[in-house]
């Protein structure tokens, strides 16, 4: 018997915004994963859009390579408070990771940055392909962990011109730096902006430019962290202060 209480089978993400009283045909990747799931016409499931907002419904109808969806109640979820990330352009598997939790802790917007470093890195993560494809992670985290809000993908850039502006605190981690919770208190009603530098750190001339144009240094550590743990240990303590 199914009760109003009882946890959705499982979550799907619906490209398109979801609307009550309406139906959602979902692509292969859903389909199959419904089949590999073993539900069934009148199952009970989850939708999310990635922009705020998440939908119960029943599954319709199994079509090849589709699945349609009834969608019965669509709630509307407020936006985190915004953390930015940029990441840096480094080992594709372990960008794909820091994307996923990047994703699970709700951050606003992602961007991959090429530091002088980035370029001795093989296999790396970078171009259209490679951001389709930590699309896709994203989409998949945001599945698993019940968020509304997908992060926002921008262009892969140069240390030199990660965009800021009067409603960000850019914060660059560096183990010299002061605590960064210390540095996020002390800039009220500004959004952070975290960029991690690559395996190796942070070349100095690229370090001195960033905080030329403004850049705050800030320390996860007393000890240097690999770029994913460094990265998803500052996304967990910002998120922890919101």
């Amino acid at each position: 018997m199914e009760r109003d209480d009882r946890a959705p089978v499982t979550t799907f993400f619906a490209d398109s915004r979801l609307v009550a009283a309406t139906m959602a045909t979902l692509g292969e990747n859903a389909a199959h994963h419904a089949r590999v799931k073993r539900l069934a016409v009148a199952d009970r499931v989850r939708l999310t859009d990635g922009a705020g907002h998440i939908a119960l419904g029943s599954i319709a109808a199994f079509k090849r390579g589709a699945l349609d969806v009834d969608i019965t109640h669509v709630d509307a979820v407020p936006m985190p408070s915004p953390i930015h990330l940029r990441a840096p352009i480094a080992d594709r598997e372990r960008m794909l990771w820091l994307a996923e939790k990047a994703t699970e802790l709700g951050v606003a917007s992602w961007q991959a940055v090429r530091f002088h470093r980035s370029a001795s890195v093989s296999p790396r993560g970078e171009g259209p392909a490679f951001a389709e494809k930590t699309r896709a992670r994203m989409v998949s985290a945001l599945e698993q962990s019940g968020g509304a809000w997908l992060p926002a993908m921008m262009p892969d850039t140069t240390v030199d011109s990660i965009g800021v502006d009067d409603g960000h605190v850019p914060i660059v981690l560096d183990i010299a730096g002061e605590p960064i919770a210390r540095v996020a208190a002390g800039a009220l009603n500004r959004a952070p902006v975290v960029l991690v530098g690559p395996e190796g750190g942070i070349e100095v001339s690229e370090l001195d430019a960033l905080i030329t144009r403004g850049w705050t240094r800030a320390r996860l550590a007393a000890t240097t962290l690999r770029f994913e743990t460094a990265g998803m240990a500052a996304l967990a303590v910002l998120r922890a202060l919101t």
